[in-house]
């Protein structure tokens, strides 16, 4: 019978002191945003539903975009569905090998998906307001 080692890790489990890279909040951020966008599909295609059933559908469809929370919510799926397609957009250049797979290069790269985005949700605001 072999011996059982006994390692000595330290164990850090206050989650608040932890700061993760931004590759990883990135990552994170892009597994969030899919999830959203799938939740997403089941509202947008409940709404589509409802305004092609008949005209008094189509007019119940409109006074619950025209409400603040069904705006917001709306924002909120475009910037999710716009936050993916970056992020996915730059997954796909690191794996066809047209961006580099360096720290470096991540970094760079998951600053510049957050600038789209900002960018993409303030027209997706203006779009939707």
């Amino acid at each position: 019978m072999g011996k059982t080692v006994k390692k000595q890790r330290p164990v850090n489990l206050d989650l608040s002191t932890i700061r993760f890279p931004v590759t990883a909040i990135s990552s994170i951020l892009h597994r969030v945003s899919g999830v959203i966008t799938l939740v997403a599909i089941g509202i947008l295609l409940w709404l589509l539903g409802l305004s092609l059933s008949s005209p008094e559908g189509f007019q119940h469809a409109a006074s619950i975009m025209d409400g603040f929370f069904a705006k917001f919510i709306m924002w909120g799926i475009l910037t999710a569905l716009a936050y993916h397609a970056v992020s996915g957009i730059r997954h796909m250049l690191m794996d066809f090998g047209y961006l580099a797979e360096t720290l470096q290069v991540g970094k760079r790269s998951a600053h510049v998906t957050f600038v789209i985005t900002v960018v993409l949700a303030i027209l997706a605001g203006v779009l939707v307001w």
